[in-house]
């Protein structure tokens, strides 16, 4: 039996809804102007650095990334919604497809998400600082035993795909390093204070599979302002 792959099957999905929306005699669905919801409107934010000014991390590496994996979400993510606001006004479209459809929301949310929080925290100088090191320190003992576990989940995700997430609970009121193992499998509840992406569209071009001189590039070029920043909006 030939195996086809997600984007194949949403594809698919799409052009199923497509058609049923043709079809359909729900004219008054058809003409009625999408909620805010459904949409599609979100925009690429540009690199907030000169990305070649990074330490260890090429420009043309950071370049692609954004314009070829975030920008992609970008778009992947404004398609969904649109196609879901075209779908939800379908009295008789199946659960099934309109289910597939919101898992792909869900995906593309959580990179487009996850991709900004990335790039924000870098193009910095590496030397953390203020409100994010004294809840570092409170909550790992020190920032050297904090940097070693954060380095440790980057390497445990190497060779794959994820994120490494530094991150406030409001639920339980504590700091921990999350592993993430896609875009979806966030701990409920958190803020992320600072995002390494793991998936190896973010260090291949630079370093093949030595992931781990990639997440050492990582920790020199982080913008600890910002993740100050994101620190001080807990209060």
């Amino acid at each position: 039996m030939q195996k086809i792959s997600r984007r194949e099957a949403v594809t698919g999905i799409i052009a199923t809804g497509a058609a049923m929306l043709a079809t359909s005699g729900d004219v008054e669905a058809r003409q009625t102007s999408p909620a805010p919801a459904f949409r599609g409107l979100h925009q690429p934010k540009p690199l907030p650095f000169d990305p070649a000014k990074l330490n260890g991390i090429s420009e043309k590496l950071i370049r692609s990334h954004h314009e070829n994996n975030y920008t992609g979400a970008v778009k992947a993510l404004n398609f969904v919604e649109e196609h879901l606001g075209k779908m939800s006004g379908m009295k008789d479209m199946p659960a099934y497809l309109y289910g597939e459809m919101k898992r792909e929301e869900l995906i593309r949310t959580g990179s487009v998400v996850l991709h900004e929080l990335y790039f924000g925290n870098l193009g910095g100088s590496g030397k953390a600082d203020g409100i994010a090191k004294k809840l570092i320190d409170q909550w790992f003992g020190s920032y050297e035993a904090w940097e070693a576990e954060f380095k440790r989940i980057g390497n445990a995700l190497s060779g794959g795909s994820g994120w490494t997430i530094l991150a406030f609970n409001q639920q339980t009121k504590e700091l921990h390093n999350y592993w993430s193992a896609d875009h979806t499998s966030n701990a409920p509840f958190s803020v992320p204070l600072l995002v390494l992406d793991m998936y190896e569209h973010s260090y291949q071009m630079d370093y093949g599979a030595a992931a781990a001189k990639y997440v050492d590039a990582f920790m020199l070029n982080v913008n600890w302002d910002e993740v100050n920043r994101r620190a001080e909006s807990l209060k």
